[in-house]
């Protein structure tokens, strides 16, 4: 029987989703408490692939389980998982439904501040900036759906069969005072370190170190930067996973304010 998990999680101390031999990965946090409970190795297939201290409010997984499951599964996995994972649902699948290649679409968001707080340390990108031109990070922001191929905004573009990204959706929102940033994209892939390449070099036009022409040349030409602006990874989360089949509200975000507080630029 094939199941998908529902879950979410917080990044800071893992070194991604994907399990690595020689570190700390939520993919092997929760596979080695899975074997435990079912007593065999349990093998689970995630959406996607996360960096080192990027967090997931929406994440979905599969794991095919021989077994009949004649107990409490999700109070049991829930008690023993760390406290930065949370399982929210166990849905049985009827069929071979795939968590990573039938999701038709991925939103993240990327959250910044520009003043130093303890309190978001793990879950928001300080940065050390005042007065960003923010006028001219909407206009960049706006060119995103219109174009398909992102392979300037990635750092091992020739590792991909291709590099066409459908960018969907793509907004820039701010708090009242301008002090807290988030960044929301949407698209149905996204390459490697893309969202944070793009995010940086939002942050340089907001500086007036990059000009939105020079940003859409790169779009337009293709031409990869002779030097990526990768911004930290402590401020992303993959936010929504959508299937044609299922498409659930998150059960948790990061948000320091409420929907109504963020301004879209």
């Amino acid at each position: 029987m094939r199941y998908f998990f529902h879950i979410g999680y917080n990044g800071h101390t893992y070194n991604g989703w994907q399990r690595h031999p020689k570190a700390h990965s939520v993919q092997e946090a929760i596979e080695s408490k899975l074997s435990s409970i079912f007593k065999m190795p349990i093998a689970i297939n995630g959406c996607g692939r996360t960096d080192t201290s990027v967090h997931a409010s929406q994440y979905f997984f599969h794991v095919d389980i021989e077994r009949e499951i004649d107990f409490d599964l999700f109070f049991i996995i829930n008690r023993i998982l760390p406290h930065n994972i949370a399982v929210f649902d166990i849905i049985p699948m009827d069929g071979k439904q795939h968590a990573r290649f039938d999701a038709v679409q991925r939103k993240y968001d990327y959250y910044l501040h520009t003043y130093k707080n303890p309190f978001l340390g793990q879950l928001s990108s300080y940065y050390n900036v005042t007065n960003l031109n923010t006028q001219e990070m909407k206009k960049a922001v706006a060119l995103l759906p219109k174009y398909k191929d992102y392979r300037a905004f990635c750092t091992a573009p020739d590792k991909n069969e291709h590099t066409i990204c459908n960018v969907m959706e793509a907004k820039l929102y701010c708090s009242a005072d301008e002090q807290h940033f988030r960044f929301h994209i949407a698209s149905n892939r996204f390459l490697s370190k893309m969202i944070r390449i793009l995010t940086g070099n939002l942050l340089k036009i907001g500086k007036n170190e990059l000009s939105v022409d020079q940003f859409e040349h790169h779009l337009s030409s293709l031409e990869i930067p002779t030097q990526f602006d990768i911004a930290k990874p402590t401020g992303l989360y993959l936010s929504k996973v959508t299937y044609p089949y299922l498409n659930l509200e998150p059960r948790t975000e990061f948000n320091n304010f409420s929907k109504s507080d963020w301004i879209e630029i």
